[in-house]
Formats: C-alpha cells, sequence, structure tokens
C-alpha cells in the first residue's frame, strides 16, 4: 500500500506553528506579563504623599487614593483625579527608601587592565613637555638607527 500525502504532512504544518508559539512566548508575552506584574507593585504601594509621574508626564503629589484611581496635586489648590493605570513612575525622595542598585564591579575587567598596562601615565613636568610633538623627519630616523 502506498502512503497518501496527507498524513505526513500534517505533522510538518504544525511543527513550525508550535515553534512560532514558543517564540511569540518567550519573546513577547513573557516580559509584559513581568513588566505588568512590576507596575501592579509599583502602584499597589502609592500611598498619600508619594510623588508620582503620570503617562502624560504630569508630576503631581498623591493626595488621596480611591479604588480606582488617585487624587494628586499637581501645584498649589490644583487637583486631579487620575487613573491608578496611568501613573508611570514614582519619584523616590531622601524619605523614602530607594530600590536597590546593581553592585558595581570592583576590579576592572581583563581588557581594561591590558589598557592600563599599555598606556603609560604622561605627567608633564616642564613647559617643554607640554608642547605638541615634532614630526620626525628622514634625518632623525637615520640617526635613531645607526
Amino acid at each position: 500500500m502506498q502512503k497518501q500525502a496527507g498524513q505526513g504532512g500534517i505533522m510538518g504544518m504544525m511543527m513550525p506553528l508550535a515553534i512560532f508559539i514558543v517564540i511569540f512566548y518567550f519573546l513577547i508575552l513573557r516580559p509584559q506579563k513581568k513588566r505588568q506584574q512590576e507596575h501592579d507593585k509599583l502602584v499597589s504601594n502609592i500611598k498619600p504623599g508619594d510623588t508620582v509621574v503620570t503617562a502624560g508626564g504630569f508630576y503631581g503629589k498623591v493626595h488621596d487614593v480611591l479604588d480606582d484611581s488617585y487624587i494628586i496635586e499637581l501645584d498649589q489648590n490644583v487637583k486631579a483625579r487620575i487613573l491608578k493605570s496611568s501613573i508611570s513612575s514614582k519619584i523616590f525622595t531622601d524619605n523614602s527608601v530607594e530600590p536597590k542598585k546593581k553592585k558595581k564591579r570592583k576590579r576592572p575587567i581583563a581588557s581594561e587592565q591590558a589598557v592600563k598596562a599599555a598606556s603609560p601615565t604622561v605627567t608633564p613636568t616642564t613647559p617643554q613637555a607640554e608642547q605638541a610633538p615634532q614630526p620626525v623627519t628622514d634625518d632623525q630616523n637615520a640617526k635613531e638607527q645607526k
């Protein structure tokens, strides 16, 4: 008996589709979900007195927290009601705790060490050292070779 052409073809068509779905998940859906969780955490930690930046670029101090929105004070006697989803960031002041920063490396990487070792440090001590170097002529090259 001969195999029909359509039997093996369905698996051949499904494999690229499955690979596409996996790539789509790891490159788009997963990072978006992570950003959404971070934003939800940010919004849930905002309390009256915090300074925030809205999606429109307005800076304001949170005056009151409602169920789905905030009342922020943009200026003296100027208050606006904004949705929680329109908060883009929170401004950290000296009184509040700043987010943890990444630790800096204490020692330079190998390529930086090589550059530092290869380039001598020159400190000008006389006025002559501060002058621009003179071009080398063929006569000077001949003297140095002897």
